[in-house]
């Protein structure tokens, strides 16, 4: 490996491999578009930056601006603390998240967005790497 990689380097990375088909959750792949392109990479983007970065792996419920559930949303706290959080930019039309909780990552694959993880997982050490 070459030079040490930064946060700027992995997120640049990160943006840059995101796809429709990292979309960890079916129901966010009718939203993807390269217009809104982190709307479904929140899980699988938390998960390489905390493979890359380490820390700890944080968690929040997602609600309509009426108040419905819409899922979860999940960032990076870093070693130092600092709250890292590289698709926020995804909730619009009044999407709250809430206040967030620290999960311990658990040991094995995933029981959903194993497959996601791993090809963001490959595509950013390509890039971090080439």
């Amino acid at each position: 490996m070459g030079r040490p990689r930064t946060l700027t380097d992995i997120e640049s990375a990160l943006r840059a491999s995101w796809g429709v088909d990292v979309c960890e959750d079916p129901a966010d792949v009718p939203h993807w578009s390269p217009a809104f392109p982190a709307v479904g990479q929140c899980g699988p983007t938390a998960l390489v930056l905390h493979d890359l970065l380490g820390g700890d792996l944080v968690v929040a419920g997602v609600t309509a601006a009426d108040g419905t559930p819409r899922g979860y949303h999940w960032w990076n706290r870093l070693p130092g603390g600092e709250e890292v959080d590289l698709t926020r930019e995804q909730f619009r039309d009044g999407e709250v998240v809430g206040p967030g909780r620290v999960l311990a990552r658990p040991d094995g694959p995933m029981k959903r967005g194993e497959e996601q993880y791993l090809t963001l997982r490959a595509r950013v050490l390509a890039a971090l790497d080439g």
